[in-house]
């Protein structure tokens, strides 16, 4: 299986293509991450929101402990304090959902930034290198086959009149020497239809 044409020029607009190609996905790729990284940094204030109020409930957690302990009014005291810590625990919460929200949204973000490009790139261009890839096989193998040659000619003769100025056209015409089975004209018309394929005879 051959990945590339033969014929240098053909082979040199498949190889910048399939560049072209390569460096779209991987800007597509490292622009979505750096959308990623920028939206994550709309999570520092959750994150910094988690910390202090997991510090509050806990700070006032431990002075209603502490209070607990006073004779009398220990109980009195705690409450409050205990219910402070219970609003610190919900200021915590509300940090980590704000990280949640901004996390769902870069992921979603990256992933449509990669895929929508991506896809759209494959779309355009890897059909037609597969295309070409199946064409450059099935010419091959045809031109092994019994025969091939002859269909390969008819090919030649049923395409673009403009490839065949460089070949010697006998009187009778090309198509009349293809069906008299003329081996010469059927191997120049041959080697039109590969060239045609960006192939060599």
């Amino acid at each position: 299986m051959r990945l590339y044409a033969q014929i240098p020029a053909r082979r040199s607009r498949q190889v910048l293509a399939d560049l072209v190609a390569v460096a779209l996905i991987a800007a597509a790729v490292w622009f979505a991450l750096a959308v990623h990284d920028a939206i994550m940094r709309l999570a520092e204030p959750g994150r910094r929101m988690q910390s202090a109020g997991d510090n509050l409930a806990t700070g006032l957690d431990n002075a209603g402990d502490a209070a607990s302990e006073v004779p009398l009014i220990g109980g009195l005291l705690k409450k409050p304090l205990q219910s402070a810590a219970e609003a610190g625990t919900g200021l915590s919460d509300a940090g980590q959902s704000l990280q949640h929200t901004v996390e769902n949204l870069a992921t979603l973000t990256t992933l449509a930034l990669i895929v929508l490009p991506v896809t759209f790139v494959l779309v355009l261009w890897l059909p037609p290198r597969m295309l070409w890839i199946w064409r450059g096989v099935t010419t091959r193998r045809l031109l092994g086959a019994p025969g091939g040659a002859d269909l390969l000619a008819l090919r030649a003769l049923t395409g673009p009149p403009g490839d065949l100025k460089a070949i010697p056209v006998p009187p009778a015409g090309l198509a009349d020497a293809w069906r008299r089975g003329d081996r010469q004209v059927i191997a120049a018309l041959s080697e039109v239809a590969l060239r045609r394929a960006g192939l060599r005879p």
